[in-house]
């Protein structure tokens, strides 16, 4: 058999580390080659050589993706590989730790997420308990209880739609002029509503958000733009 044939043969059991920094990307994959639970990791800088590597090797039982690559961020490469056989396991990580940004690889259907600020001795934990099945969502309980990270500043916009936040088109409109900081009354002029009825529909968006006043509200969403709206 040629020796080209190898490279194209099926892996059985690997993880796929996609990142833009190939230090980061080479380092995380290292640290996964020799856990008891994989045969092999491979790593990817780009999107389209993430896909290269799945076409050669078949799908991978773990994939750990960077939210933010150099081509933007990760959804659509998130959607494409959510698309092949559902034995992969997704673990998001980023150097981000905007709630927002935890927020949008839960919805985005990934099983875990941890920044790359975590001990190798977490980052294992994370890999384990995806791998068992589960879902790790340590950085973001940690954001909520302490706060701490609720009003970080993303140097990028994160765009998510109204249901990545548990809310209807009509709250998703509002809550967009709320954080363009519209008041009220403009606002139900902009939407044709009678401003009782947005006073209504910023109250559901406080509690299903977690929020007590519009401060908190503008803060917590820093950085974060609804689409769709």
């Amino acid at each position: 058999m040629p020796l080209s044939a190898f490279s194209r043969l099926p892996l059985a059991c690997y993880a796929l580390v996609v990142d833009d920094h190939p230090l980061v990307a080479r380092g995380m994959a290292e640290f996964l080659r020799i856990h008891p639970r994989l045969d092999d990791a491979r790593h990817a800088h780009e999107t389209s050589e993430a896909l290269r590597i799945i076409a050669s090797h078949g799908s991978p039982v773990l994939a750990l993706v960077d939210f933010w690559l150099s081509e933007g961020a990760a959804t659509s490469f998130i959607d494409n590989l959510f698309a092949m056989p559902p034995s992969t396991r997704m673990l998001i990580v980023s150097a981000d730790h905007h709630p927002a940004i935890v927020l949008k690889a839960r919805s985005s259907g990934a099983h875990g997420f941890i920044h790359k600020r975590e001990s190798p001795e977490t980052f294992h934990a994370a890999v384990n308990a995806v791998l068992d099945g589960a879902a790790w969502f340590e950085s973001e309980a940690t954001a909520s209880l302490s706060g701490t990270a609720l009003g970080a500043a993303t140097p990028r916009e994160i765009y998510l739609a109204p249901a990545d936040l548990g809310l209807t088109p009509r709250q998703g409109q509002i809550l967009a002029l709320v954080l363009e900081g519209l008041p009220n009354k403009p606002i139900a002029n902009t939407l044709h509503l009678s401003e009782h009825t947005v006073k209504e529909h910023l109250t559901a968006i406080l509690q299903k958000l977690g929020v007590s006043n519009r401060v908190e509200l503008i803060s917590r969403l820093r950085g974060v733009r609804i689409s769709g709206s």
